[in-house]
């Protein structure tokens, strides 16, 4: 036998040639099966590990555009509970129409307060009583005149009332509500301020005047 057959083969083989045979494992599918899926789960971690950073650098994302959305909005104006920047939303000043002022005269000028109220009337404004000055007043106010409401109307009723006439003094009393505000005309009173002067001050508190071709712009927050 040859030092080349191998063993068990008893001779009945033999070798030729220069190169020796190679034995190989039996190749494995299951192990073939295992890496593709894993090739696979890797491939599909690295796609969406690159769309998130796409996300944050860009922006995107639905949760993202949707808060954008949201944003873009606003608060709905009356919604006085909101926060915008940490701060408490402004709350909306009433129009002229949803005041009612009472027009009192506490000068010796007769008719001051009929003639003032009519043209406070054109500007949009409810008018309530007319007349002269109780006494507590009368003859006593040497300013433009006093504007008298409730504490909360000092910064509602009061400031839109305020762009009418300019000099007057604020005072609060006792009553109820925001709406309802005094005008008592003192001795320095001429007239109310002109209505351009006075429909521009309205719009910068965001109130629009009455019989404005368009809505103010709005200065409130909420």
């Amino acid at each position: 036998m040859s030092m080349l057959t191998p063993p068990g083969m008893g001779g009945k083989y033999r070798i030729t040639g220069h190169r020796f045979p190679h034995m190989r494992r039996p190749r494995n599918r299951r192990r073939i099966v295992l890496a593709v899926f894993a090739a696979a789960a890797a491939l599909s971690l690295a796609g969406w590990g690159t769309l998130q950073l796409v996300d944050v650098f860009t922006g995107g994302g639905s949760t993202t555009q949707a808060a954008r959305d949201k944003g873009a909005k606003g608060i709905k104006v009356g919604d006085c509970k909101s926060k915008t920047d940490g701060q408490p939303a402004t709350r909306p000043l009433p129009r002229p129409a949803d005041i009612t002022v009472n027009v009192y005269n506490a000068t010796p000028r007769a008719g001051l307060a009929k003639t003032t109220a009519d043209e406070l009337k054109q500007r949009g404004f409810r008018i309530g009583k007319v007349g002269n000055a109780p006494s507590l007043y009368d003859k006593k106010v040497e300013t433009t005149g006093l504007l008298i409401g409730s504490p909360t109307a000092t910064d509602a009723a009061l400031r839109v009332l305020g762009t009418q006439v300019s000099g007057t003094q604020t005072k609060n009393d006792q009553r109820q509500g925001d709406t309802d505000v005094d005008l008592v005309i003192g001795n320095q009173f001429k007239n109310l301020a002109g209505k351009p002067d006075a429909d521009k001050a309205l719009s910068a508190l965001g109130v629009a005047p009455a019989n404005a071709p368009g809505p103010a712009p709005s200065a409130v927050t909420c």
